[in-house]
């Protein structure tokens, strides 16, 4: 049974100081206080508040458990890519990130190819933001051009919102990794017009 007071505090913690920043840290002392069964009680909970930053509370919480939990990596690519909130699209792409740190980024590249195939575009989104900056994160800082592929598929993704994650992924490698960026660029057809877009955003800092 949960604790009723426990979980006002926290709701009122979470209304008074709001910021992801906050809201990360709530999370992460719940689930380091709480078992994987009480954390996601609380997250089932505070989803279903009408506030959005309580929502984004729950979805920091399952991003803590999904490495644990199959059911709520689910969760959050069937349920929580249709919030049409943009804030908690934020956190399932941090979200994500946080499950992919957990299980390990090498260990955690077929599902990073499910949900970059998948048909929702915040699903898509959460892996190309969520992993930015890609080559710092471990195995693609050892293995930059297996991140450069992974995005450069999604060059002509039929949503505007993820094409322009993807450029700007693409972007930020190309600060510490021109020449593997260059290459890449130069194989695209940029009579593309989306493609194009992707293009002018990924080869801004190039010279």
């Amino acid at each position: 049974m949960l604790n009723k007071q426990y979980q006002q505090e926290i709701v009122t913690r979470v209304l008074s100081k709001k910021g992801f920043k906050h809201i990360r840290q709530e999370a992460k002392s719940l689930c380091q206080t709480h078992s994987l069964e009480e954390s996601l009680r609380y997250a089932a909970v505070f989803y279903e508040h009408k506030e959005n930053y309580v929502q984004e509370l729950a979805v920091f919480i399952m991003g803590n458990c999904a490495a644990q939990s199959p059911e709520t990596l689910a969760f959050l690519k069937n349920e929580v890519s249709q919030n049409d909130n943009w804030e908690v699209q934020e956190i399932l792409a941090m979200a994500f990130d946080k499950y992919c740190s957990d299980c390990g980024y090498e260990q955690s590249i077929l599902v990073i190819e499910e949900w970059l195939e998948s048909e929702q575009a915040n699903v898509r989104r959460a892996v190309t933001e969520g992993l930015r900056i890609w080559t710092s994160r471990p195995y693609f800082k050892e293995n930059p051009q297996e991140a450069v592929a992974l995005l450069a598929a999604l060059k002509n993704d039929s949503s505007l919102y993820v094409r322009k994650s993807v450029g700007n992924a693409l972007r930020d490698i190309s600060k510490k990794q021109p020449e593997l960026i260059q290459k890449e660029l130069s194989r695209w057809d940029l009579t593309e017009k989306r493609v194009n877009q992707v293009y002018k955003l990924a080869a801004r800092f190039l010279k």
